[in-house]
């Protein structure tokens, strides 16, 4: 059962009657542990992950261009041993520091005012080059073979901040909402003419949209905010998808979104990861107060690994024999694996949890991503 179906996957995060919740590795480790581990004397198997059978899902990403039509062609202005510093599609400088970074992040961005905004805000309109290279009798074939078909959408948040920077954006959530909102409600024309154009041929399981929007201290907007700016754009896009067939409106942002989970319940996201433990997310006491109006993805607390089998043992009591755990649940590490993560406590770790779930022997397979 190490691979799912896409029927199989659904039931389980629409808490159906499943055998047992899946065991995955969200995103693999962070840029130095494969080093580290090659030292500790890990087989090539071990370091694609390959070795440890996690549960994983086949996945169609159906795909559709919601980036800028900007025609500015992405290039890189220098590359170091330290770091790559480039331009993207926005016309931003981004940089990426090889050490400790896996994405590049913007020294700059697009628009700093209103205008600049209406310079560019035919960058996101409905256009059909965006399905240039949707092959939709293609997915139509893998979604019947057990593919689950998946259509990542820009985010509420992270849009604007990919426009604005955070700190602009956050100002002018106050200072200027209607100039939120139009970009937000041109986001939504182009988005929801993709969902339509999709449905003529298949259903999207899965709308997976990225947000990234808080850090220990909490989110960077309340729930206030959250239902006047954010909630319109993902009810325009969920009421659409699920009306079309769609099962699971996934949310991904990292950080503490303890005290948004109401609001996003309304907006109509019911699955959420990773779930940082260290941020401020309890997964279990998640559960324990929304019951099954929301799933949830990782949960267990990956700085655990660093601290023993007797750490390792408590994190897996906590998480995987909670009370009310044994469905809506893809238990995973709450992120990336970190760096100075001793490989034989990860193969305790990965060995435990499987034991602990009834994983059957021939229970494995290759890894695969299961960030969606």
């Amino acid at each position: 059962m190490a691979v799912w179906s896409r029927e199989e996957y659904i039931r389980l995060m629409t808490f159906g009657s499943v055998e047992r919740p899946m065991l995955v590795e969200l995103f693999g480790p962070l840029a130095q542990l494969e080093a580290e581990w090659i030292r500790q004397g890990a087989i090539s198997a071990e370091l694609s992950l390959d070795a440890f059978g996690f549960d994983r899902v086949e996945v169609l990403q159906l795909e559709v261009n919601f980036g800028p039509l900007s025609g500015i062609r992405p290039q890189i202005l220098r590359e170091t041993e330290e770091e790559r510093i480039s331009i993207d599609e926005y016309g931003r400088t981004m940089r990426l520091v090889h050490s400790s970074a896996t994405l590049p992040l913007p020294l700059d961005h697009p628009v700093r005012e209103p205008d600049d905004w209406l310079r560019i805000r035919d960058w996101f309109r409905p256009d059909p080059v965006r399905y240039e290279r949707l092959r939709l009798q293609e997915a139509k074939d893998r979604q019947a073979a057990g593919a689950l078909s998946i259509l990542f959408v820009p985010g509420a948040f992270d849009l604007p901040r990919q426009l604005l920077g955070e700190e602009l954006l956050c100002y002018l959530y106050y200072d200027a909402p209607e100039f939120i909102a139009d970009i937000l409600d041109l986001a939504a024309a182009m988005v929801t003419d993709a969902i339509r154009q999709i449905t003529r041929e298949l259903v999207i399981d899965v709308i997976s949209i990225h947000e990234d929007m808080a850090g220990k201290s909490g989110p960077l907007i309340g729930p206030s905010l959250v239902r006047e700016s954010m909630l319109p754009y993902y009810r325009r896009i969920w009421d659409l998808a699920s009306g079309r067939g769609s099962a699971l409106f996934s949310q991904d942002s990292d950080g503490d979104m303890t005290v948004l989970v109401d609001a996003l319940i309304d907006c109509g996201v019911n699955v959420m990861y990773p779930a940082e433990p260290a941020s401020g997310m309890d997964m279990v006491a998640l559960r324990q107060r929304h019951g099954r109006r929301m799933a949830f993805k990782g949960g267990i607390d990956k700085h655990v690994l660093r601290q023993g089998r007797d750490a390792i043992d408590a994190e897996l009591e906590r998480t995987l024999g909670a009370p009310g755990m044994d469905t809506g649940i893809c238990f995973g590490l709450d992120h990336r694996i970190p760096n100075g993560t001793p490989l034989e406590a990860y193969r305790y770790y990965v060995a435990e949890a499987r034991r602990r779930l009834g994983f059957a022997p021939d229970d494995r397979t290759t890894w695969a991503r299961m960030a969606f």
